[in-house]
């Protein structure tokens, strides 16, 4: 019965105990013994915990974890309405292309940071004005949110620290941060401008003038 019930959820990206409740279909069942079990797929391997009260079967995990938007979901699942950004998108995009990077999302939320056997994911707060940027799509049935590039390269620069100290008149920004910036597009050009304008940032308005002058020549 208990394996059969782990194969049932081994085709949700996630479950809770109430998933399991609703499975083992006795209502009496009580949350300590639910509680046991889900501790006791965890210890043999078989579930790995996402957050508290939030699971992910073995099975799924190694059935998807090479699809390009298994992180995002998981992203998704820790925090919804949130939006993967910065050096995930510029990564994936070919803008920054030395390293492996862990998962960041934009949210409206507080900031968080969670640590599993599947990695980091860090949540950064932004204000609700610049909380656009990002389209939907969806994944074994859970809605994912990732920015555009114009915007996970404003997402990047907008909240590196230090960056305006910088920023003097011969500092050549993209080649400190190794920013393979040749493919952006006149559009992705004029929505990082936009969000520069949008934002009111002194720091953004130099970041623009920079790229401008050093990279973004006419």
């Amino acid at each position: 019965m208990k394996t059969t019930i782990l194969s049932s959820l081994d085709t949700l990206p996630y479950f809770t105990l109430e998933s399991v409740r609703q499975l083992l279909e006795e209502e009496s069942v009580s949350k300590s013994n639910i509680n046991t079990l889900i501790y006791r797929w965890m210890k043999a391997g078989q579930v790995i915990p996402l957050k508290r009260g939030i699971y992910m079967t073995r099975r799924f995990y190694e059935l998807h974890r090479a699809d390009p938007d298994f992180a995002p979901m998981v992203s998704a699942i820790l925090i919804p309405q949130s939006y993967v950004s910065l050096e995930y998108i510029l990564q994936r995009k070919g803008i920054l292309t030395e390293v492996t990077y862990p998962i960041t999302a934009i949210t409206l939320k507080q900031p968080r940071v969670f640590e599993n056997s599947l990695g980091i994911y860090t949540y950064r707060h932004i204000k609700e004005e610049l909380y656009q940027g990002f389209t939907f799509s969806e994944y074994v049935g859970i809605p994912i949110a990732m920015a555009s590039v114009a915007k996970a390269l404003f997402d990047f620069l907008y909240f590196r620290p230090n960056l305006l100290i910088n920023l003097t008149r011969n500092y050549f920004l993209a080649e400190d941060l190794r920013l393979n910036l040749d493919e952006f597009t006149d559009k992705d050009k004029e929505e990082f401008a936009g969000f520069v304008e949008m934002s009111k940032s002194t720091k953004m308005e130099r970041v623009l003038n920079n790229l401008r002058k050093t990279v973004w020549r006419p």
